[in-house]
């Protein structure tokens, strides 16, 4: 009889402000277990179609196909059989099912990488991300280029006109250069 070979699940994070590189990195590691002949699956939110309906796009140009959802409980249909890899973009903006589903898929064996703002352009903690950090047994925190002053950006500032956002403003608003810049915590702004 051959010797069972036990496959161990994780989880990836990969946060960080606009323009920090997170859909490369996960773009990167997904490439990379393509190469490496696994068999991956891709999910996007549906709303994000920033660049592309169907891709995941990061904002130099790179892409690898995904599909998109609204939900967690959409991805499950794609998941049988299991794949060795699941990658999630922009996992800010789905729903809590992604925390426990996520779980699950680590359990059985899968690698799961997840990428998103892990701060909302208040500077708060952004929708699922805190718990995906804390469930995580590897995180990468990445940081852009402050637009103001050179120092390492750890805040996504949105602009509304020109000028910082409201406080009160809805958190959700999907955007790229045009509403968006990175910043460091020195430089962040939002109008209360």
């Amino acid at each position: 009889m051959p010797p069972t070979l036990h496959r161990q699940g994780w989880i990836e994070v990969i946060v960080g402000p606009m323009f920090s590189g997170k859909s490369e990195e996960l773009i990167r590691r997904v490439k990379r277990a393509l190469i490496a002949k696994q068999s991956v699956a891709v999910f996007k939110p549906r709303l994000d179609n920033r660049y592309h309906e169907a891709h995941v796009v990061s904002h130099d140009g790179e892409r690898v196909e995904a599909i998109p959802v609204e939900s967690a409980l959409e991805m499950e249909p794609y998941l049988t059989p299991l794949p060795q890899v699941v990658a999630v973009d922009e996992a800010q903006f789905l729903d809590r099912g992604l925390v426990a589903l996520a779980e699950e898929l680590a359990g059985q064996g899968v690698r799961v990488i997840l990428a998103g703002l892990d701060l909302d352009f208040r500077g708060e903690p952004f929708g699922i991300m805190p718990e995906l950090l804390a469930r995580a047994e590897f995180v990468e925190k990445l940081t852009a280029i402050c637009v103001r002053c050179g120092a390492p950006a750890t805040r996504t500032q949105r602009l509304v006109d020109g000028l910082p956002a409201r406080y009160s403003d809805p958190v959700i608003l999907v955007g790229a250069q045009e509403r968006y810049e990175p910043r460091c915590r020195a430089c962040h702004q939002v109008r209360y």
